[in-house]
């Protein structure tokens, strides 16, 4: 494989406005999640971004950064734009979240695990949920699907339902992709599907077309940060570890 991380950044968030840009440890939050990804040690990396200001700050830290559409519904149509912008002859594309400064750089390089399997067209990473409140919250995504390794699920179905029903365990999704070439091609060329818009979840798109979705299962939930309390967290996390 040779794989280029690619980060969306977008600056209209609701919850927390400008967010990319917000400091942490003395770095906007966008170059944090890509020091993660450099440390990460797995293929160039990417800033797509819609604001000049985030495309600025790239660059001055040294990464590559492109300009790309405001108009995107998805991420997953922001790394599209890059990717095609950028060229190269990368066959792995990795979409990690702008929102995830603390994101060990172990579990980025993890979500490439699925892909030495030839049936998977995309990647993805679940962690065990243990708290049971979580399990039957609709704001954290389930993975419904059946081992096929050591720590590996082939994902059947996403929901925010409590599932699958009996005893077992649940898991939890995390919203990090390594897509092959041809199917984030293929999945940015759908229409937006039935059980996608009805749970609001882009990947049942790849799943109703018959796409192969599988999952590493990681050790624990990276922080995603989408409220001011969030942003506060990672500032203490990032501050102890930098020492300031």
């Amino acid at each position: 494989m040779k794989p280029i991380i690619i980060i969306p950044a977008r600056m209209a968030s609701t919850r927390l406005p400008g967010k990319p840009m917000a400091d942490i440890a003395g770095k906007p939050m966008i170059i944090q999640v890509a020091d993660r990804a450099q440390e990460a040690d797995c293929g160039d990396v990417l800033i797509a971004t819609d604001t000049a200001e985030v495309l600025e700050a790239a660059r001055d830290h040294g990464y590559n950064a492109v300009m790309t559409s405001a108009d995107h519904q998805s991420g997953s149509d922001r790394i599209f734009e890059a990717f095609t912008n950028v060229g190269g002859d990368f066959d792995t594309i990795i979409n990690v979240q702008g929102d995830l400064p603390t994101i060990a750089p172990a579990d980025i390089r993890a979500v490439l695990a699925p892909l030495n399997n030839n049936k998977c067209d995309i990647s993805t990473l679940g962690v065990e949920i243990t708290d049971s409140d979580e399990k039957t919250n609709p704001n954290v995504v389930k993975i419904i699907g059946s081992p096929i390794g050591e720590n590996l699920l082939r994902a059947l179905y996403f929901s925010r339902a409590t599932a699958p029903y009996g005893e077992g365990p649940l898991y939890h999704h995390i919203g990090l992709y390594a897509y092959r070439r041809a199917a984030l091609e293929r999945f940015v060329s759908l229409k937006p599907s039935t059980l996608e818009k009805r749970e609001s979840l882009e990947q049942l798109r790849a799943l109703e077309d018959g796409m192969t979705i599988h999952a590493a299962i990681i050790d624990t939930v990276p922080l995603g940060v989408d409220t001011p309390p969030d942003l506060e967290k990672a500032r203490a996390i990032l501050s102890h570890n930098t020492g300031n």
